[in-house]
């Protein structure tokens, strides 16, 4: 790994460790997206980023349950890993699926204050608005993305 492609990974690791996952996650990402080639064996992956072998195994798992990466078939028994395309839709996509309990929260906790305290209820019906218009244009949102996606697809294929 070249001195600026480490300073991507690098930098990718700090992204990730600020949207709350780990900065061997974003690091192992990073890495995925620019390696040649693009799948990688847990070895390679762990010599590359200077990390244990165990540690990327782990992360590995984390990163294809979350459908960001994927294990590409091999004639053997080795691990191998690869960026999935769509990965951070589908990220967004689970991750909006965790309003549908907050609403349900919120609107428990509406009924519990009832209107005997506006300014309780005021907050909580902020929050519940919040959280339900978020829902509410998330669809939207990820359909405008497809779109946009195969447009620019569409377009490269073109050019």
């Amino acid at each position: 790994m070249d001195p600026q492609e480490s300073e991507f990974v690098d930098r990718m690791g700090l992204v990730m460790d600020r949207l709350g996952a780990t900065r061997t996650m974003g690091r192992l990402y990073a890495w995925l997206m620019i390696c040649e080639p693009p799948h990688q064996s847990l070895t390679e992956l762990a010599t590359q980023l200077g990390v244990s072998k165990t540690a990327i195994s782990t992360v590995a798992r984390q990163l294809e349950m979350a459908g960001m990466i994927e294990r590409v078939p091999t004639s053997n028994r080795e691990h191998r890993y690869r960026v999935v395309s769509g990965g951070w839709a589908h990220v967004m996509r689970v991750q909006l699926a965790a309003l549908r309990p907050a609403l349900e929260a919120l609107d428990f906790g509406m009924s519990v204050i009832g209107d005997a305290r506006p300014g309780q209820r005021a907050r909580l019906k902020e929050t519940r608005d919040f959280f339900a218009f978020t829902e509410r244009d998330a669809d939207e949102f990820l359909q405008r993305w497809q779109e946009y996606r195969k447009k620019e697809d569409d377009n490269r294929s073109a050019g």
